[in-house]
């Protein structure tokens, strides 16, 4: 919680660390997003370990792959975006940018995107409907209690820029 400083005319003021150190975009430690997929990864794995369920004929394994590779480089051209921004990719950090370039112009969380690709082509890859079936608690997990949270930071920090970028760019694809 930072403490304000009421200034001579009665008002409140914080410095620029205070402000910062408040100023995250809400995510929840157990809820960070390289975290959730990880797990979910794990878990699918895990019970692909105790009890085997095909999700494609054997011949459709190789597209596994190619949905790897895919989500190698959708993340490679997404973090190149908020490299050029020069804004914090960690969702512990600040924000100093609104991202509407590369991926973002098709996607407001392309990041996000590359980790469900990555985990579907996974899942198709391994041919195991656990690791594929791990996606829905996933991807409901991200929509409202990341993807919710970060939008709502985005939105108080930059108002109607971010609103109308939001209008425009679909949250998924």
């Amino acid at each position: 919680m930072a403490i304000m400083d009421e200034g001579q005319d009665g008002s409140k003021s914080q410095t620029d660390d205070q402000q910062h150190a408040r100023d995250d975009r809400g995510v929840v430690l157990l809820a960070r997003p390289p975290i959730v997929y990880l797990i979910s990864i794990l878990v699918g794995f895990g019970l692909n370990a105790v009890w085997s369920v095909e999700l494609v004929p054997h011949a459709l394994e190789p597209l596994g792959g190619l949905l790897i590779l895919l989500a190698v480089a959708l993340f490679v051209l997404s973090v190149r975006e908020f490299r050029r921004a020069r804004t914090p990719i960690r969702s512990r950090k600040a924000v100093t940018a609104v991202i509407t370039t590369g991926p973002y112009r098709f996607s407001r969380n392309p990041i996000y995107v590359s980790f469900t690709l990555l985990q579907l082509g996974l899942g198709m890859w391994a041919n195991s409907a656990w690791l594929v079936g791990m996606l829905i608690p996933t991807l409901v997990l991200m929509s409202y209690g990341v993807i919710a949270r970060e939008e709502r930071y985005m939105a108080r920090k930059f108002g109607d820029e971010y609103l109308q970028y939001k209008r425009a760019v679909r949250r998924w694809f």
